[in-house]
């Protein structure tokens, strides 16, 4: 059965969670004060917190990550969950996962990962997977001293996020994205799992719906360069469909039904190009849901069985029945 701590850790683990609000005023000299004494306060000291490690060998505060690893970790070498921030690809930050990957630390079964990576207006695909498989390495690279089991490492994200990480669970082969950020090229990117909330998967078709279908996503144009009929190649290459072979690595997909934001098709498409593929793919649909999703008892119970089965071997049927959420009143 499900622990209430689990619970917790699920309905923080996915988007920005309250932890930003205290984050937001305080200015950034301070925000590293801030954000430890509050872990401290909700996790006393069982919860070793390590902010604004560099993974690139280089100062650009986006091309870090933090680090939330247990006390207690004399054992054996703990599987990893990494985090990587939803925004459009143009903002989001990673301490936005605080308090999920604290929470994962704090159960004393996984050691939580939050990763930066350089934003669209700074540089353009395919920089963002570039630093995300750097971090990967960068962890890989690090295991022995943290104690990290990195035969299992684990990947969720919401949105942006998503995409990435389904990019990471999908291109552990690709030389093309692979990159050379980083002092530890020699180590592996490969991940293990991922759960991946709403994310993009063919980005050479509008990710939106309507009106909004017929203009430029100007998240889409500001990653890729412009837009998709000027940049098809681009756009194409960025896409996971693009990836999808019989080595990926098993996936489940969160998507909302009533997504706005994000075509609920795009997760339809992934799941069924993965299967097709010979892949294991887990599309769980959130009825009436839109693109933020509401993390209910049931999903977190899908969650903590899909981080357990991959990441831990604990025997499980994970159930891709619907979800239903209740419709939420038109705003006046």
């Amino acid at each position: 059965m499900m622990t209430r701590r689990f619970a917790i850790l699920c309905l923080l683990a996915i988007f920005v969670g309250s932890l930003s609000s205290t984050l937001a005023t305080a200015k950034d000299s301070d925000a590293t004060t801030a954000l430890k004494a509050e872990l401290a306060k909700r996790f006393g000291d069982r919860v070793e917190v390590r902010l604004d490690v560099p993974y690139a060998g280089n100062e650009n505060p986006k091309q870090q990550l933090d680090l939330y690893l247990p006390k207690e970790r004399g054992g054996k070498p703990l599987p990893v969950i990494v985090f990587i921030h939803g925004g459009g690809w143009s903002g989001g930050d990673r301490k936005g996962y605080a308090l999920g990957a604290a929470q994962m630390a704090a159960s004393g079964e996984y050691v939580g990962v939050s990763v930066g990576y350089r934003l669209s207006a700074e540089v353009k695909w395919p920089a963002q997977i570039h630093d995300c498989k750097a971090a990967i390495r960068w962890i890989r690279a690090h295991a022995k001293e943290l104690n990290l089991d990195t035969d299992h490492i684990g990947c969720t994200g919401g949105s942006a996020g998503g995409h990435l990480v389904t990019l990471l669970g999908l291109t552990s082969a690709s030389k093309a994205l692979e990159g050379e950020v980083g002092e530890h090229t020699g180590e592996s990117s490969r991940v293990t799992c991922v759960i991946n909330f709403c994310g993009p998967s063919d980005l050479t078709v509008p990710l939106m719906q309507g009106e909004a279908a017929k203009k430029d996503d100007p998240a889409v144009a500001g990653l890729i360069g412009g837009g998709i009929e000027a940049k098809r190649d681009v756009a194409q290459a960025a896409s996971p469909l693009t990836y999808v072979t019989a080595q990926a690595v098993p996936i489940m997909t969160v998507h909302g039904t009533k997504d706005l934001r994000v075509n609920y098709e795009q997760g339809v498409n992934l799941d069924a190009a993965l299967k097709k593929a010979g892949a294991k793919s887990y599309l769980v649909p959130v009825v009436n849901a839109g693109h933020g999703i509401p993390i209910s008892l049931v999903l977190q119970n899908r969650m903590k069985q899909f981080w357990d089965l991959y990441l831990r071997g604990v025997t499980a049927e994970i159930s891709t029945a619907p979800i239903e959420v209740p419709v939420q009143p038109a705003k006046k």
